[in-house]
């Protein structure tokens, strides 16, 4: 059952349900960042931040670059929207399930 859309949408779920990688992926979407510059904005070492940003990056939410000795990391806009519409999709799905729910009931 190899489906490679959805082990890219497992990534993506993983790397969205912590919530320092949520938050590095808010800012690097608002404008780019380098690695460094993340890492002062949190209560962890410059390793762990970097770790954040390769879980990230690998599920294609976020993309590196490098300007000299620097890596300035940006935020996927495609992929985030990727992810709304699976969300939405899901939604759509559950309320569907719920409109059935409900008719049955009402006729029984």
């Amino acid at each position: 059952m190899d489906d490679p859309s959805e082990d890219r949408a497992d990534a993506m779920f993983h790397a969205l349900a912590d919530r320092t990688r949520r938050d590095i992926l808010r800012r690097v979407l608002a404008g780019e960042h380098s690695v460094s510059a993340l890492a002062t904005s949190y209560d962890m070492s410059f390793a762990a931040v970097q770790k954040h940003v390769a879980v990230l990056e690998r599920a294609g939410l976020l993309t590196k670059r490098r300007r000299g000795r620097e890596q300035l990391a940006s935020g996927d806009v495609e992929a985030v929207r990727s992810v709304s519409s699976m969300l939405t999709e899901l939604e759509h799905l559950w309320r569907g399930r719920i409109d059935r729910i409900d008719t049955f009931l009402e006729e029984h």
